[in-house]
């Protein structure tokens, strides 16, 4: 029978470490990445959760190396307070052994066979949109964006890993860096490496570095990106490109937290945080089998999504002052009328990118005279789904969002009418089945037509 003072002491000693870890507490799950039961969870508690080979276990897992009750994971105040219950093969944390230890959200445990994640709950709806409506050089009003914002907030001040998917032209190098900005690494190397850009026999030279004479061509000692970025942030962009034959040495990397250089037999300690962005569904890659399931979860701590540009139109407004400040010599003033009714009603495949160059053009056409952005020529490129279509803002009031549809529909006819009808009004009136009075004045009214009301063709 234990001893009551003992079990009071043991309370006691849990209670102080966890009291030292301070940050709010994370709804998480305890995650079997790799073994005999990969995909095996439960969620952390502030009770203790058991895993072991035990049918009474909170966890069980399938392992002969795993004893009975291996090991125990309680939630705590910023952090998770891991006990080994005395296993026979040890439980182990960053390739040491440990009896008690308090470990970040992310962490990765090894019992037996077994590896373990912490992993927090990914569960956008019910996070608390921020206030702000920036986070770095990130802005945006949606809901959807400032949720974004409040996970990204919270995140910045850990070390945890981060997975980016967003559509290509999102900004999700932006995230990466807003990330580094406000987190404690600001002051060091924030390092990109495009995995797609990388022939696939030159990756893990990019990605560890090389020694001298380690491959034809290697004249030099070269580092590699995780080195270059100790002590900062290395940002992995289309992670999803990574040849699978490299995933399991980006693995051992991540958890080991060294490298060894091509051609070289000792490994470096590096103190990196890394941040990856996919532009895929990387979960139908994971079960399709292009990727492998025990890196996504190792750098899906936290997975955060970038709504694309054509769900969150509201945006559209901020994001186009924000670039026409940032580009200087352009007069924004109000960024509203006929102009912001084509951006709204234009489908976005290139998605913040494409709204940028958009604005860039404009500027440029402008012949070095600041425009008002009312009065500025805006080209938008064809779209993929077939030119400009109606969205329906679905954030807004009943009635808002059907004039929002009936504006954009109103210009997206127009336009296709005059081009048909080569700009003649008396054709286009007669195809139409619009009145001509009425036609020209539509017309004037979005912006399509100048000067006075005069039949013209």
């Amino acid at each position: 029978m234990a001893d009551p003072d003992q079990t009071e002491r043991t309370r006691a000693d849990q209670a102080a470490i966890l009291g030292d870890v301070r940050g709010p507490s994370l709804r998480s799950s305890l995650v079997v990445i790799d073994g005999p039961s990969a995909g095996r969870s439960v969620a952390i508690r502030e009770d203790d959760v058991t895993a072991g080979t035990a049918t009474e276990c909170d966890l069980r897992v399938e392992d002969d190396r795993v004893s009975r009750k291996h090991a125990s994971v309680r939630a705590g105040s910023g952090g998770f307070l891991v006990v080994d219950l005395e296993s026979t093969n040890g439980t182990f944390y960053e390739g040491s052994r440990i009896s008690r230890a308090v470990v970040p959200a992310g962490a990765v445990l090894r019992i037996g066979r077994t590896s373990l994640l912490i992993r927090p709950e990914d569960s956008p709806d019910a996070i608390e949109p921020s206030p702000r409506g920036s986070f770095g050089r990130l802005v945006g009003q949606s809901v959807a964006m400032r949720r974004l914002f409040a996970i990204l907030e919270q995140v910045s001040a850990t070390d945890s890993t981060v997975l980016v998917e967003g559509e290509t032209g999102t900004g999700k190098e932006l995230v990466a860096l807003a990330v580094h900005e406000a987190s404690p690494r600001k002051d060091g190397p924030f390092i990109v490496l495009d995995c797609a850009a990388v022939p696939g026999e030159l990756v893990e030279s990019e990605l560890f570095g090389h020694v001298r004479g380690a491959f034809t061509g290697a004249a030099t000692n070269r580092p590699g990106a995780f080195v270059s970025a100790d002590n900062g942030t290395l940002f992995l962009d289309e992670l999803n490109s990574l040849p699978i034959t490299m995933q399991p040495k980006l693995l051992r990397a991540l958890e080991s937290r060294s490298v060894k250089a091509v051609g070289s037999d000792a490994p470096r300690k590096v103190n990196v945080r890394v941040i990856a962005a996919c532009n895929s569904d990387v979960e139908r890659d994971v079960a399709e089998g292009r990727f492998r399931p025990d890196l996504f979860y190792r750098l899906s701590v936290v997975h955060v999504r970038i709504p694309p540009l054509r769900q969150r139109r509201d945006d559209i407004p901020v994001i186009a002052a924000r670039m026409l400040e940032e580009m200087g010599g352009c007069e924004p003033g109000e960024i509203s009328g006929p102009n912001l009714d084509r951006l709204a009603a234009h489908a976005w495949p290139g998605n913040v990118r494409e709204l940028r160059n958009v604005i860039e053009r404009a500027c440029a056409l402008s012949g070095g005279v600041p425009r008002p952005f009312r009065d500025m020529t805006l080209h938008l490129g064809p779209s993929r789904e077939g030119g400009e279509r109606l969205q329906v803002d679905t954030e807004a009031t009943y009635s808002r969002a059907k004039e929002k549809v009936l504006a954009s529909f109103e210009r997206i006819y127009l336009e296709a009418l005059m081009q048909r009808c080569g700009g003649n009004i008396s054709l286009a009136s007669r195809v139409s089945e619009l009145d001509r009075k009425q036609l020209r004045k539509l017309l004037r009214r979005l912006g399509l037509i100048a000067g006075p009301e005069t039949d013209e063709g």
